[in-house]
């Protein structure tokens, strides 16, 4: 594999699977690839270097931050970008605008940005302190702060169970509620600590503050819209690739291409899902969790 970043040329998030996602798109030259989740641009640089100057790309994120390196990243070939920060779920009004009637591929990685995790403002992490927010988009009304202080338990409890699949989380969400105000990383923190045992604390920790993540920016509502609609803007011959980093998000994929292949009009192109090699993982830890899946349309 020759197209892993060296430690030395690092974009601020590695990219992941890039050889994977590349060959299961089968990149036309002259083709339309929409890149949902562009972040800092790391699979969408690739994916410009196997386009013509007849090829175009499209880019969503919700955060404008990522968005603004993309650009950076991407600026080699701005006339064959189109960057929209807005969710990957509203792109059939945004081909509409742009009058592109079909795409060759649609890509979606759905995982957190290095970036976004290593920044403690955005409260993405429960290893840094700090506020409280969680949301892709900055100017979204409400975040974790607000979400946390103004549900009920039985509001708590439902969304680690649901978002994060944590067995414990009537007694994790009696424990939130107990100690509120929670405003901060630390206090939500503290309020998990005091109602886990030890021995399964971190993995507890990282499913809570999953599902407050889920919750503060509707995840499963827009991966839900989106394989409602990609089949629409996809060309016969088309792939989809799309790599998650959970079950709740896998498990969906999966159902919608397994519905897809029974009514006949795409095929599955992995049986299972396809995971980060050794030599990957070594490199960026955090492609241990990535499952891609990719399907092509056949009518």
């Amino acid at each position: 594999m020759n197209s892993l970043p060296s430690q030395e040329t690092q974009l601020p998030h590695i990219p992941v699977m890039v050889d994977e996602v590349l060959t299961y798109l089968s990149i036309n030259p002259n083709g339309v690839y929409v890149d949902g989740t562009v972040g800092a641009g790391g699979h969408s640089k690739h994916i410009l270097n196997q386009l013509s100057p007849a090829g175009t790309l499209v880019g969503f994120d919700r955060d404008q931050e990522a968005l603004d390196i993309a650009k950076k990243t991407l600026s080699a070939s701005p006339s064959r970008i189109k960057l929209a920060c807005a969710s990957y779920h509203t792109f059939p009004t945004f081909l509409r605008n742009e009058g592109i009637p079909s795409v060759n591929g649609f890509l979606l990685d759905l995982g957190l940005s290095s970036m976004q995790l290593n920044d403690a403002s955005r409260g993405f992490a429960f290893s840094k302190s700090g506020p409280l927010d969680m949301r892709f988009d900055q100017t979204a009304e409400l975040d974790a702060e607000s979400l946390i202080n103004y549900s009920s338990e039985e509001e708590l409890a439902n969304i680690i169970y649901e978002f994060g699949e944590e067995r414990l989380s009537r007694r994790i969400a009696r424990s939130i509620a107990q100690k509120r105000p929670i405003s901060t990383v630390d206090d939500l923190y503290d309020a998990v600590r005091s109602a886990t045992p030890p021995q399964h604390r971190n993995k507890s920790l990282a499913r809570v503050f999953q599902a407050f993540r889920i919750a503060v920016n509707q995840e499963l509502e827009k991966i839900e819209s989106f394989l409602a609609h990609f089949m629409d803007s996809l060309t016969v011959g088309g792939r989809i690739v799309i790599m998650s980093y959970h079950s709740l998000e896998d498990r969906m994929v999966k159902h919608s291409f397994k519905s897809l292949k029974q009514a006949g009009v795409l095929k599955v192109l992995t049986k299972k899902p396809i995971m980060a090699s050794k030599e990957e993982i070594e490199i960026n830890p955090r492609s241990r969790s990535a499952k891609l899946r990719a399907a092509e349309r056949i009518i």
